[in-house]
């Protein structure tokens, strides 16, 4: 039973699909071989051997309306070839055809005059002539299509026609067909005829016998008449001239801006919007002012369409009035804008009116905003318009949206120093979804830019500046995930400006990865918008190291790339760069490069690099670059000996014929113009390495001149606090030995001064002393050396004193005891010398303390102003090492201490022995009774 079942099934299906065939089958029809039979072709076919004029007269007797209508559309082109056969011939033939004829053939023959005229095929007036009587034939047909399309040639052709002929051809009907008697259709042509040949005469026919004609049909039963009329009426007021408005066209505007109809009412408001400027001060303040007033106080209750106008307007009217208006009254058309900016958002619960006039509504405010930031000064931007202005970008409807990102950067502009206000609106706009959003606002991003990051000083404090980065970067790559590759190459020719107005570094790490992948990941034309933009961000970074990765990176991944496709775009960089660059920037990075690209082994790369021969050889110039030149030589004559593929071969043939004509093609004035501009390019090339060169020394300058102050600072006072403990105990010391030498030359003295004096001592032992003592303290102490010879005096002068009073007695049997005694003396001399000197030094040694004290205590001041003195940094060095001269004379003066002290006891051992010889002298002077004798054993 299951088998009969499915066999039931497989018939049932097989029998379907049988059915389906046969459909098939009958809906196929025999298809016709041709569309037309051999009559209807024998009847389409025109002889070969006519010319055009021949076969344009042939087809409009006895063509078919199809062929008819083609011949009058090419009627352009047979006026451009032979306008005397065509208006002799052709056009007299177009007039037959028109009489009769369909709308297609009368459109096509009022579109085909109306070209004739408007791009000054015809230069003489009888043709002219002869168009103008075919329009005013057909200016009145029963279709109003065709009766518009023969009006928009007639206004054309007026501007082509003499006073003469205006004024007879089509004055005398126009004053005929405005008459009520007449159509609709006849008395709206008549306005609009009126208007424009109102510029043709001057003021004074214009008034007498045009100004008439428009009163009356201001005046017409029909309010369509009225309003055209009305809008014609600034034309008027333009040829009249400004002294005739005021008492011939003012009171009849007003008188319509009360019409019963709001469309005339609001055709009145906009011709007396746009006749602002030539109306008085008096008039606007008594007559305009209170007119608006009241348009916009009945506008809440008119027709949408009215508000839509008056929205349009707005701006144009706020600014031709805003010397006129009270601060009440310019109160009222701000709060008056405000609702205008968000009709149809708010309406019974919270539901948004997707009306058409709403939205048109919201539109016309965004296209008023600049206008409005004016009116209400940018100072009172923030309470008075910022609300509005943010309601407006973040509209639901795109249309809004794209209006206010279109006149974004005129507000930014007006805003000047407050333009951090609207930083938050940039950032939706550039992060909104609707692609129509990014594309109105990229118009003009690079002065919205410029405005943003030039003017806005507390950007970066607030923490804006990285949002918005973020949003740059997060649009571009929005942009770059959709189809609309277009948007994307528009996105990155603006992006090139972020060169002038971003730091290189942030653009480095920011952007030009972005930039690399978009190189080699997108489509051709992005690509090379990318490469110019990555060429502007490499001309404008000012850090060298950056440049050279950017370079290498360039080179590493497209020049040498893997694939075919990325060593393309290097040649494409190439090319971008030798416009951007100067050519000894090309010729250093680029050239060689490039050259090397001869070896590919795809031809496509080759052929590319053919092509691009003769923008190489235009970078060189001789003899400065004679190598490179031979290198490019090289890579020709390898292209034209070894290369097999046929079309690089045909390019290389080619391009050699085209660097051989280079140099002699080329105007001496084009390629001096070339030159000026290459040198204007090197030389901010070399600015920019210059600027970078002084911020690197500036900023190392800076780092270096604080650690080297601070380490100055501590080693001076470490070396000036050690300076000073161990002067103070050598001089403790130096002072206590001295001490304690007085007491013992004073107790010596007094011991030999108890006895009688009765002889002076010889000359002899003076220049001995002298000697001695100069020899003493002449070598190394030159600094010294006027002191010394002062102290040396007084030391001679109390010596003789000393001497003088001391009696000596010579015996034969004491020679030698007395010539150890003097021997004694001498060097007691020296040892007393060298004492005074020690404390010269000591006080000396005092004196640079005190000097060090005023050193620490200027070096805490430098401490001090070295953060704001760094311009200083030099003199400050110059101090530093002065006190470094001062510590090494401190440490010299340390080492004469030690010496000092070594003197000291060696003078103490020289004392002792004086003592024992004295007292042996004494012994021998009483053993024998004679005379006493003294040894001189020391002066001060």
């Amino acid at each position: 039973m299951f088998s009969s079942r499915m066999s039931v099934n497989q018939s049932s299906l097989l029998y379907g699909q049988l059915e389906d065939l046969q459909e098939l089958a009958f809906i196929e029809r025999p298809i016709r071989r041709s569309l037309k039979t051999a009559e209807e072709i024998d009847q389409l076919t025109v002889d070969e051997d006519l010319n055009d004029i021949e076969r344009a007269v042939y087809l409009l007797s006895v063509g078919q309306e199809v062929q008819r209508a083609s011949v009058i559309s090419n009627l352009p082109s047979l006026v451009r070839q032979n306008p005397a056969e065509t208006f002799r011939r052709v056009v007299p033939k177009v007039r037959e055809v028109l009489n009769g004829s369909g709308a297609e053939i009368q459109l096509a023959a009022a579109a085909s005059f109306l070209t004739i005229l408007q791009d000054d095929i015809i230069l003489i007036h009888t043709h002219t002539y002869s168009i103008l009587k075919t329009v005013l034939l057909h200016l009145n047909h029963r279709d109003t299509v065709v009766s518009n399309a023969w009006l928009e040639t007639l206004l054309s052709a007026i501007n082509a026609l003499p006073k003469e002929t205006i004024k007879q051809e089509v004055l005398n009907p126009l004053l005929y067909q405005s008459q009520l008697s007449h159509s609709l259709q006849a008395r709206l042509a008549s306005c609009r005829i009126l208007g424009k040949v109102s510029c043709k005469f001057d003021s004074h026919i214009v008034k007498k016998e045009l100004l008439p004609l428009a009163r009356s049909l201001c005046q017409d039963v029909e309010f369509e008449v009225r309003a055209c009329m009305c809008r014609q009426l600034e034309s008027i007021a333009r040829a009249t001239g400004v002294d005739d408005i005021r008492t011939e066209l003012l009171p009849e505007l007003v008188e319509l801006a009360g019409d019963e109809e709001g469309s005339v009412r609001l055709a009145a408001f906009d011709t007396i919007i746009n006749l602002m400027e030539m109306i008085d001060s008096d008039d606007r303040l008594h007559v305009v002012v209170p007119l608006v007033m009241s348009v916009c106080d009945t506008s809440s209750q008119a027709d949408e369409a009215v508000v839509a106008s008056l929205s349009f307007q707005f701006g144009k009217l706020c600014s031709g009035l805003a010397g006129s208006l009270s601060d009440e009254q310019r109160g009222r058309l701000l709060q008056r804008f405000k609702v205008l900016c968000v009709t149809g958002l708010q309406t019974e619960g919270n539901q948004t009116d997707i009306n058409n006039e709403s939205k048109l509504i919201r539109c016309n405010c965004c296209y008023n905003l600049p206008a409005m930031v004016m009116f209400a000064d940018s100072a009172h931007f923030l309470s008075e318009l910022y609300p509005s202005f943010s309601s407006l970008c973040c509209d639901p409807e795109v249309s809004v949206r794209r209006s206010a990102a279109a006149s974004f950067h005129q507000v930014v502009k007006l805003l000047g120093s407050n333009v951090q206000v609207v930083h938050k609106e940039l950032l939706v706009l550039l992060q909104d979804d609707a692609l129509e959003v990014l594309d109105a606002l990229m118009n003009h991003l690079e002065e919205t830019l410029e405005a943003v990051l030039s003017r806005g000083e507390n950007l970066t404090l607030d923490n804006k500046f990285p949002e918005l980065l973020s949003a740059l970067l997060l649009a571009e790559q929005k942009v770059g995930c959709s189809l609309r590759w277009r948007l994307h190459e528009k996105l990155l020719q603006r992006y090139s400006c972020l060169a002038r107005l971003l730091p290189g570094e942030l653009l480095h790490q920011s952007f030009s990865p972005r930039i690399f992948i978009i190189l080699t990941t997108n489509v051709l034309p992005v690509q090379k918008e990318g490469a110019r933009t990555f060429c502007i961000f490499l001309r404008y970074n000012r850090k060298q190291e950056q440049r050279q990765e950017m370079m290498e990176r360039l080179i590493q991944d497209l020049a040498q790339g893997r694939s075919y496709w990325n060593r393309l775009r290097f040649l494409d960089v190439c090319e971008m760069a030798s416009e951007i660059f100067s050519r000894k920037y090309f010729n250093k990075h680029f050239l060689i490069p490039a050259l090397e690209l001869v070896h590919d082994p795809v031809a496509n790369v080759r052929y590319k690099l053919c092509q691009l021969l003769p923008r190489l050889r235009s970078s060189l110039r001789l003899p400065a670059d004679k190598q490179l030149l031979q290198q490019l030589d090289f890579c020709v004559q390898k292209l034209l000996c070894r290369e097999k593929d046929k079309d690089v071969v045909a390019t290389i043939r080619k391009t050699v014929l085209e660097l051989d004509k280079l140099d002699l093609t080329e105007p001496f004035h084009k390629r001096q113009e070339r030159d000026l501009l290459d040198q204007k390019k090197e030389k901010e090339e070399t600015l920019l390495l210059e600027m970078e060169q002084l911020e690197r020394q500036q900023s190392e300058g800076k780092l270096n001149s604080e650690k080297h102050a601070e380490r100055k600072r501590r080693e001076s006072k470490t070396s000036l606090s050690a300076t000073k403990s161990m002067s103070m105990s050598s001089s403790g010391a130096a002072l206590s030995a001295g001490k304690e030498m007085r007491k013992a030359k004073l107790s010596r003295s007094r011991s030999l001064s108890s006895q009688p004096t009765t002889s002076k001592p010889t000359n002899s032992d003076r220049p001995v002393k002298v000697k001695e003592l100069s020899g003493t303290s002449g070598p190394g102490k030159s600094m010294l050396q006027s002191k010394d010879d002062s102290l040396r005096t007084v030391h001679f002068t109390m010596a003789t004193q000393s001497t003088s009073s001391m009696p000596v007695l010579i015996r034969s049997n004491t020679t030698s005891l007395l010539d150890r005694a003097s021997t004694l003396d001498h060097r007691t001399s020296s040892m007393d010398h060298r004492v005074s000197s020690t404390e010269q030094r000591d006080h000396r040694t005092g004196t640079l303390d005190h000097r060090t004290t005023n050193m620490d205590h200027r070096n805490n001041m430098v401490d001090q102003r070295t953060g704001t003195m760094d311009h200083r940094s030099s003199t400050l060095d110059h101090r530093t090492s002065a006190i470094d001269q001062r510590d090494h004379r401190t440490s010299i003066l340390d080492q004469r201490d030690h010496r000092t002290s070594t003197l000291d006891q060696r003078s103490k051992t020289v004392d002792r022995g004086c003592g024992v010889k004295e007292s042996q002298s004494r012994k021998l002077s009483i053993n024998r009774k004679s005379n006493s004798f003294s040894v001189q054993s020391g002066r001060e």
